[in-house]
Order: structure tokens, then sequence, then C-alpha cells
């Protein structure tokens, strides 16, 4: 049987493995520097920036949902953001997804949120669909942008330029 719940400390081992194991299915294995003591800080801290839910299938996590909140100017009005959702590949088709979407959409409602918005790869056909078919609206005219690592220092360094 499938249960939903909130991560708790002694969880982060497993979801910060699921993180690895979800940068690996999308191309980057390197990617993920995170430790555990940042999980434990931002999302199980005095002031928690992050919440984690996790699907357990037998006392066992199969899957998580790492989620925030944030605020649109256009609506005026809190958003639940998914940052990222992933189901082991053994367990998909059980309905872990479905219900890690189900709970993070009534957490969105009960909170009067505007949207319940994510990302996902372009090339991901078997994620679009499934966020199709729970009505989802993949929004292919919004591209995603990012500054990190060497460019997020100097942008953050940079002098303003003289005008006259």
């Amino acid at each position: 049987m499938l249960v939903i719940r909130k991560a708790t400390p002694e969880d982060v081992p497993t979801v910060l493995q699921l993180v690895r194991d979800l940068a690996t299915y999308e191309k980057e294995p390197l990617a993920v520097v995170a430790t555990e003591a940042d999980f434990l800080r931002d999302g199980f801290g005095d002031a928690p920036v992050f919440k984690v839910l996790v699907a357990e299938e037998n006392d066992a996590i199969v899957g998580f949902a790492l989620y925030f909140f944030t605020w649109s100017t256009w609506v005026g009005k809190s958003c639940l953001h998914l940052e990222d959702l992933y189901v082991r590949p053994e367990k998909r088709g059980l309905g872990a997804g479905l219900l890690l979407m189900q709970t993070l959409a009534k957490e969105a409602v009960e909170r009067g949120c505007a949207r319940f918005v994510w990302q996902v790869m372009d090339w991901n056909a078997p994620a679009i669909g499934f966020y199709e078919r729970l009505g989802a609206k993949v929004m292919k005219e919004w591209i995603a942008v990012r500054l990190d690592g060497e460019p997020l220092g100097a942008l953050a360094g940079a002098k303003p330029a003289n005008r006259c």
C-alpha cells in the first residue's frame, strides 16, 4: 500500500540519494553538490525554505516531491512550486507520482495558491504525458533562465554603468 507523508530529518539520506538518481536520469549525474547538512539546515531547521513529501510502499521510500512557495505579482497570491518529483523506476506505475501530485494540489488549494507550477525536461515524454493527463498545461512559450556560478558572482559584483 502506498502512503504519502511529510519527510523527517531521518529521511534525508534517502531523499538525497533519490535527488542523485533524478540527476542521473536527467543526464546530469555530477550536478548534485548538495549535502545532507544542506538539506537538514534548509528543510528541517529553524526557518525551512522547502518542504518534502515522501511516497512509501511497505515502509520503504519509493519517491519524493520537494517544493516551496512563491508569490505571483500578476495574481497577487502565493503559488506552490514543485522543484523535484521522482519515483524509483522500478516503482513507477503504482500510483506514487499521482498521489504525490494530488497531495501537493490539495495543499495548494488549502493554502489559497493561485498556481501549482513546475518544470519538465523537453525530452521527458513520459513525464510530459503524465502531467498533461493531470490537466497541466505545458507552457512551451516560456523558457527557463538560470544564472549560477561565476556569472552569478560577476553580476553580483558588477557596477552600474554610467548613465548620462
